[in-house]
């Protein structure tokens, strides 16, 4: 099967029309890298100094299940940790690029939206369940 450059398989049709879902913004993974490394950084300093074992990655795509997925939270939140929390993994925040872009307009869209959506995963980390991050504006 040919492979794009990303190294995606491509599958080609049978002469179906593909379907138009409208302009896509385009934003190489560097740039969207450094939107959630500036969206990390107006995190004021009091909640920063607070996380504790936590990483931070973008990739391109969420898992095929969630194909909307703009974040996601995995580890062990910061208010269910207890004496027997040591010598574990990190836990990890994932941002994903492709829904990100497909869902906004404009770069400025973008940039919001991925604050957004490293508030949200940050505010797992700290234990705010999605009821409340949406009564907040973070949902």
């Amino acid at each position: 099967m040919p492979r794009s450059a990303t190294g995606y398989a491509q599958v080609w049709g049978d002469g179906g029309a593909v379907p138009d879902n409208g302009p896509v913004l385009e934003m190489t993974r560097e740039e969207f890298e450094e939107l959630v490394a500036e969206a990390l950084d107006r995190i004021p300093p009091e909640l920063t100094r607070l996380m504790d074992n936590v990483a931070v990655f973008v990739e391109d795509e969420p898992p095929a299940d969630d194909p909307d997925l703009l974040g996601l939270y995995e580890g062990t939140p910061l208010t269910e940790r207890g004496e027997w929390y040591a010598g574990v993994l990190p836990d990890r925040i994932t941002i994903y690029r492709g829904p990100t872009l497909r869902m906004c307009e404009t770069r400025e869209d973008v940039i919001a939206e991925t604050e957004i959506t490293v508030v949200h995963e940050i505010a797992h980390h700290f234990g705010i369940d999605d009821e409340r991050l949406h009564a907040l504006g973070y949902g």
